[in-house]
């Protein structure tokens, strides 16, 4: 009920110094200098020294039911098990379907995500795939948003890649119409998150949206903006034009951008990093040389920020801000998600300075890491 995480270098994710945080049940109830809870029993006293506190990871680009299915059956990948997700850092995510909405559908992602909303993870999801019209769960968009919990908005909807739908300005203008009204009548983030391709209009075909239209660019959330460089830089004038972005980790092709190259580019061109977050792209496939496809890893975006931090010497509070406050604006979780302070969730992650290797993992105050190890297991895993 009760624990005290004593001494840690505390990232809300701004550096606030060496600072203990008490948590009672499932919420952060003080952080301060020195914490003691006189007169009560049973309270856990959790030594942080020579540790980093932040908030824990939200990824809002995960393929909780598996990605693939592009090269036939056989590639199509595996559901997410819990650990794959917590050892990763992560504490609350999003689901999408991605391409194939034949085989896997909106009723299996809500599902899964209930299921790991059970296992102890915050989930979420889009309503929706690559195609436009999109696949739903009630028949309407409009009506997913505003009636299932689970649905924050549509995702990932695909521009500029042969595998889209090809929609036209028309279509996803009234696919983002829905969308906005089907957030504000269900108080949820009602955002548009969109796919880009290599195609060679790149995010051309969501500016003509955008210009043609009277949406806010920041209910837009473009990602797989560093695939490219051509694409990269018109993400940069999308930022400049109030539009918000979106880096997938893991990225290593020649004609990209890695994130920790990506991020260091943004910083040195004076872009907003309040309107840049960083996703896993998890478990979907990854297309390698020679016809095989690997599995994309959530924890490849904790690899990402380690690498921003330790290779490029980037600001540690500017780099934690893509995965934890500025994505919990975005999904309109803030300030229960994304921060460490009075009366937020206890998602917290605890990382060894040195290597910025995870130590511990709480989710609303429950223990899911120790020492590096998972000390809980989804119900089918060993």
């Amino acid at each position: 009920m009760f624990k005290i995480l004593r001494n840690g270098q505390c990232y809300t994710p701004y550096n606030k110094g060496c600072n203990d945080i008490a948590i009672v049940s499932d919420r952060i109830y003080s952080l301060d200098r020195r914490i003691e809870f006189n007169g009560l029993k049973d309270v856990e006293i959790i030594d942080c020294s020579s540790k980093i506190i932040c908030p824990g990871i939200i990824d809002q680009h995960v393929h909780i039911l598996g990605g693939g299915g592009e090269e036939g059956p056989s590639s199509r990948v595996p559901e997410l098990m819990l650990t794959d997700i917590t050892t990763a850092g992560v504490t609350t995510l999003v689901g999408v379907l991605g391409v194939d909405d034949i085989t896997r559908n909106m009723g299996g992602l809500v599902a899964k995500a209930q299921a790991l909303q059970t296992e102890g993870i915050e989930t979420y999801v889009y309503t929706g795939s690559y195609s436009v019209p999109t696949s739903t769960l009630t028949g309407k968009v409009i009506t997913d948003i505003a009636f299932v919990d689970k649905i924050i908005g549509t995702g990932e909807i695909a521009i500029s890649d042969y595998r889209s739908s090809h929609p036209t300005t028309s279509m996803l203008r009234t696919l983002a119409s829905e969308t906005v009204l089907g957030g504000m009548i269900g108080s949820k983030a009602g955002i548009m998150h969109v796919h880009v391709g290599d195609g060679k209009k790149g995010l051309s075909p969501l500016l003509e949206l955008i210009n043609e239209s009277d949406f806010p660019a920041h209910m837009f959330v473009p990602t797989h903006l560093n695939r490219n460089k051509e694409l990269f830089n018109q993400a940069m004038d999308f930022v400049k034009q109030g539009g918000q972005i979106d880096l997938t980790a893991g990225e290593t092709s020649e004609r990209g951008y890695s994130v920790p190259d990506a991020i260091k580019l943004l910083i040195e061109n004076n872009i907003d990093m309040n309107r840049v977050t960083l996703t896993s792209d998890g478990n979907g496939s990854m297309p390698y040389g020679g016809g095989d496809t690997g599995v994309g890893k959530v924890s490849q975006l904790l690899d990402d920020i380690r690498s921003c931090i330790l290779q490029n010497k980037l600001d540690i509070e500017l780099v934690l801000k893509t995965v934890t406050v500025n994505a919990a604006k975005v999904l309109k979780l803030f300030p229960r998600k994304g921060v460490l302070q009075e009366g937020s969730d206890a998602d917290i992650l605890v990382l060894n300075k040195g290597d910025l290797s995870i130590d511990k993992l709480f989710i609303k105050g429950e223990k899911f890491i120790d020492n590096g190890v998972p000390v809980k297991r989804g119900r089918f895993e060993q």
